[in-house]
């Protein structure tokens, strides 16, 4: 039995579209108009937005090693609320992914808990004092299924050391033949040691104070040498998080001498910067830091000129007791993949960005940069058929009960909303609806 999506208006890139959608063998089969029904099931959606479901390429779940912040299974549940059908989770868990041993273990666990489609990032170490054993490791990740490799450049959850230029450049050359994509959290180690010691010396503290700790120009340090590397290798890297704006004039100048550079930024620095949240503290202490306002302002303009490939959540959940006391030692990292997509359906509601521009931010372009497209991130026959559906002229407050975290924290709760996600489909099964999940367990897979 196929399922037809009747009178929907898609989302596409430039436009909308009203067109029906037949669903057959969990595969989008046909998207246009008056579609003959036949012997399918009929969902109307006139008056709804159609979207590809959100692909989520900066995902911390947690799990395992870490289930008091979150697991996976209430992780996985936020991302479906939220539109989000296919995630990319992060190896820095306990223990890190840094083996194919330990990527098909993390595989395995997650595989019965997760209501999305996922996929597996590896850790990329420092093998300088072992430049051979790189080359293979590389390979059997790849071959067991990783995804991506994360190199985390300064200090973060789970202290991983930074990997070597040798690593670095190495990592760069084999991700062109192999088809994967490096992705860097770009501050300067060094840079972040020396500024973070001055400040407390200083005493400062909260929100300004942790962005002079660590401030753009670790970031810019990172960037430059990162996206160096990446234009003489020709290889595929990825700079997580970006906070600073200054930092677009040598991304873009080494973008164009190489396609396969690419930018995530994340709701946490869209929507928010010392100088008007400074009240909210270590809620929304992440690294690198949020900056001001002006700094704000500038991502915004550099995301509507089409400098910025990705909006994600950076979805790093804590328990509520590392929130609280002292701001030094609170842990960094906010809870947000449930309201990544409706951040940015209400930024285009309200005129901020195109609603394509949601689209390609937040399906087309994660899923083309991971590999995935056209399977995932589009609307195009053949594709899985995961569907979102969206009440334009819905609104709504996020309140604390509606979080499907463990931890019932965020920094967006009490805010008007618009857009609400009415309906979910992945691979053609309908996962929610009215803004509730109606399956009974998870049905999410894993991805190579």
């Amino acid at each position: 039995m196929g399922v037809l999506l009747r009178g929907g208006a898609i989302v596409l890139r430039d436009t909308l579209i009203e067109a029906d959608v037949l669903i057959e063998d969990g595969k989008i089969r046909k998207v246009g108009k008056s579609i003959d029904s036949g012997y399918s099931k009929t969902v109307d959606l006139r008056g709804k937005l159609i979207m590809p479901g959100a692909v989520d390429p900066h995902l911390h779940g947690r799990e395992p090693g870490l289930e008091y912040k979150d697991d996976f299974l209430h992780t996985s549940k936020a991302a479906l609320l939220g539109g989000v059908t296919t995630v990319l989770e992060m190896p820095n868990t306990i223990p890190p992914v840094d083996s194919p041993s330990k990527l098909l273990d993390k595989k395995s666990i997650l595989s019965s808990k997760s209501y999305v489609d996922f996929g597996l990032y590896a850790v990329l170490y420092d093998y300088a004092d072992d430049p051979g054993l790189l080359d293979s490791r590389i390979v059997e990740l790849v071959e067991s299924g990783a995804l991506a490799f994360k190199a985390f450049m300064a200090q973060t959850t789970g202290n991983l050391p930074p990997p070597s230029f040798m690593t670095i450049h190495r990592a760069l050359e084999l991700s062109k033949k192999l088809g994967y994509t490096v992705v860097f959290h770009a501050e300067d180690r060094s840079c972040v040691e020396f500024f973070t010691f001055r400040a407390r010396k200083e005493g400062k503290g909260g929100l300004r104070g942790y962005s002079e700790a660590r401030p753009p120009l670790c970031e810019e340090l990172s960037i430059g040498y990162i996206v160096s590397i990446a234009e003489a290798t020709n290889g595929r890297a990825y700079i997580a998080h970006l906070s600073t704006a200054s930092a677009l004039g040598v991304i873009s100048k080494h973008k164009k001498a190489s396609a396969g550079i690419y930018v995530e930024v994340t709701p946490t620095y869209l929507f928010f910067d010392y100088d008007k949240h400074e009240s909210l503290g270590a809620l929304v202490k992440v690294n690198p830091p949020i900056r001001d306002y002006k700094n704000r302002v500038r991502l915004w303009a550099a995301l509507a000129r089409g400098l910025i490939d990705v909006v994600a959540s950076d979805h790093a959940p804590h328990a509520e007791h590392e929130k609280k006391g002292d701001f030094w030692e609170a842990a960094a990292g906010v809870a947000s993949v449930q309201h990544l997509l409706p951040l940015m359906l209400t930024s285009a509601l309200d005129g901020f960005i195109p609603l394509g521009k949601v689209v390609e931010l937040c399906s087309e372009n994660p899923a083309k940069i991971f590999g995935l497209y056209p399977t995932k991130g589009s609307l195009l026959p053949g594709a899985d058929a995961d569907i979102v559906a969206v009440d334009p002229a819905a609104e709504f407050v996020v309140e604390k009960e509606s979080l499907a975290y463990k931890n019932k924290l965020s920094p967006y709760t009490g805010w008007k909303l618009r857009g609400r996600i009415d309906k979910v489909f992945l691979r053609g099964e309908l996962v929610v609806d009215g803004g509730n999940i109606v399956v009974e367990r998870p049905t999410g897979k894993a991805l190579r």
